[in-house]
This record gives C-alpha cells, sequence and structure tokens, in this order.
C-alpha cells in the first residue's frame, strides 16, 4: 500500500493546469509545495520513520486535507493569466 499522496496522482486529469499553475502562479506553487512537505511528513510518521503523537499526525493529515481543498479548488477555478502590463511612452507632441 503506497501511503504517499501526490497531487498530481490525486488529480491526473489535471496533470497540465497543475504545471502551468506551478509555473504561472506563485500562491499555487507555495501551496503545492507545503502539501508534498506534508505528505512526506506523514508518511514518515506512519512508516515510523519519525514519531508523533496522535494528535499530531491528525493535525497534519487535516491540514493536509484542507490544503489539497484548496488545491483542487485553484485547478478547477484557475484564475485568468493576464499579461504584464507595459508602459509605452507618450506620442511626441507635434510642434506648431
Amino acid at each position: 500500500m503506497d501511503l504517499h499522496h501526490p497531487i498530481l496522482r490525486e488529480f491526473p486529469e489535471y496533470r497540465e493546469t497543475i504545471k502551468s499553475l506551478k509555473a504561472g502562479n506563485e500562491q499555487f506553487r507555495r501551496m503545492f509545495e507545503e502539501y508534498h512537505t506534508l505528505d512526506d511528513a506523514i508518511y514518515r510518521i506512519e512508516e515510523e520513520i519519525d514519531f508523533a503523537t496522535d494528535q499530531e499526525i491528525d493535525e497534519l493529515k487535516m491540514r493536509r486535507a484542507r490544503l489539497k481543498d484548496h488545491i483542487y479548488h485553484a485547478i478547477r477555478h484557475p484564475l485568468p493569466v493576464t499579461p504584464p502590463v507595459t508602459l509605452s511612452r507618450p506620442a511626441a507632441v507635434a510642434s506648431e
């Protein structure tokens, strides 16, 4: 039984959306990284590599579940990508 729950395995049908969000959305990338950090910590505890109380592991799992919900929402409702604003110089004023 695999104890890891990586986002790409949880939502394989959204692989391209996830890759795009990771590359272009800093908030999504941070959530993605935090999710995987928590997932790894939970795995290490469940495999008895690291130790935690029942309450600690439950709190970690709840945080991971909340992050997964936020990530899923971001995948399903991505913010539109807006092109960077370029400032152009005002046109030269014609001399009289």
